[in-house]
């Protein structure tokens, strides 16, 4: 099943670039100051990064309609953002304040808010991935006409669930976007190492799932990609499986020194293919835009990213009482 090719790069309008540009770099501010704090040790347990991803969500967020689902993994931090909600309750449940988005009890993995149906942030490996055909049968039971977008990575495209959710999914005819993030590396091995195709988004074909690839580096490359994948499930055609060639700068998680790869690969990949300095170059094409501009987006981000640790930091921690409350048994 081959992949669509654009004739050309995208067109945006300068508003949309300058919007990519503020969350995109929002997320990575906000990434960066994640491991700052980590290191500090005020964020405990795993914490996986998004830097050098961020034009994936943000290119998908962008074709997303009120009342659609996403889901995802455990590197979720700018999957949060990206759909709106508020970086100071992410980072307060980051460092396991009672002021996050779960009370300071999911910490980096396990967060949600239903308010932006944003289901998770989940730790093992896939299993995210029947979650998410599961929210987009409710969506088609209850004919809303809603998109679920579930995000898994290429490790996770090997997981067995995975194939059973894509065959459930054809025959049901789900409206669900499968969102493989092709990071090019599944911890520490790389894709074509444990891959025996290295087009992922080929493996729809046996359950009659069409699907392509695009350059996640590329924010307008990932929308038009995601605009055709939204309304191939809107108009009940069933799942679509879009594969975004994208790179993580940093390890898999906090507690991963990388050596499985130089450090001139992730430099080079910075120095020709990094998401924000692409949007940079093509906002600076306008004549409108200065210089001046885009330094006023940095310093704002900056500025926001500031108030987000300080709430964090002053936030108290959850009561003990709140150990016996939202749960079971």
């Amino acid at each position: 099943m081959a992949a669509k090719k654009t004739a050309s790069r995208p067109r945006a309008t300068k508003n949309e670039l300058f919007d990519y540009y503020h969350t995109m770099l929002l997320i990575r501010r906000f990434e960066e100051k994640s491991g700052q704090l980590y290191g500090l040790g005020l964020i405990g347990g795993f914490c996986h990064l998004y830097i050098g991803q961020e034009a994936v969500v943000t290119g998908l967020e962008s074709v997303a309609e009120e009342g659609d689902n996403r889901i995802t993994a455990y590197r979720d931090h700018g999957h949060m953002l990206a759909c709106g909600m508020h970086p100071n309750g992410v980072m307060a449940e980051l460092t396991g304040r009672s002021g996050g988005c779960s009370r300071g009890k999911g910490g980096s993995m396990h967060m949600f808010s239903k308010e932006k149906k944003f289901f998770g942030g989940h730790g093992i490996v896939g299993a995210q991935v029947p979650i998410g055909a599961g929210l987009a049968f409710a969506e088609k039971y209850n004919a809303t006409g809603q998109v679920t977008f579930t995000y898994f990575g290429d490790g996770a495209a090997n997981q067995g669930q995975v194939n059973e959710t894509f065959n459930m999914a054809s025959i049901w005819k789900l409206p669900v976007v499968f969102v493989i993030e092709n990071n090019q590396y599944a911890m520490g091995t790389s894709t074509d190492r444990a891959s025996a195709t290295e087009a992922l988004y080929s493996r729809g074909a046996a359950f009659s799932i069409p699907g392509e690839s695009a350059d996640g580096m590329d924010v307008l490359a990932v929308r038009e990609a995601g605009l055709r994948a939204a309304e191939h499930c809107r108009s009940g055609k069933g799942p679509y499986i879009l594969e975004l060639q994208t790179y993580r700068y940093r390890g898999h998680s906090m507690s991963d020194p990388a050596k499985y790869r130089t450090r001139d690969e992730v430099q080079q990949v910075r120095k020709e293919k990094d998401p924000i300095d692409l949007v940079r170059t093509l906002l600076l094409e306008f004549k409108s835009v200065t210089e001046d501009d885009i330094k006023a987006i940095d310093l704002e981000v900056r500025a926001a990213i500031n108030e987000v640790e300080e709430f964090a930091r002053n936030s108290p921690e959850p009561d003990e009482s709140e150990l016996w409350t939202d749960i079971y048994v």
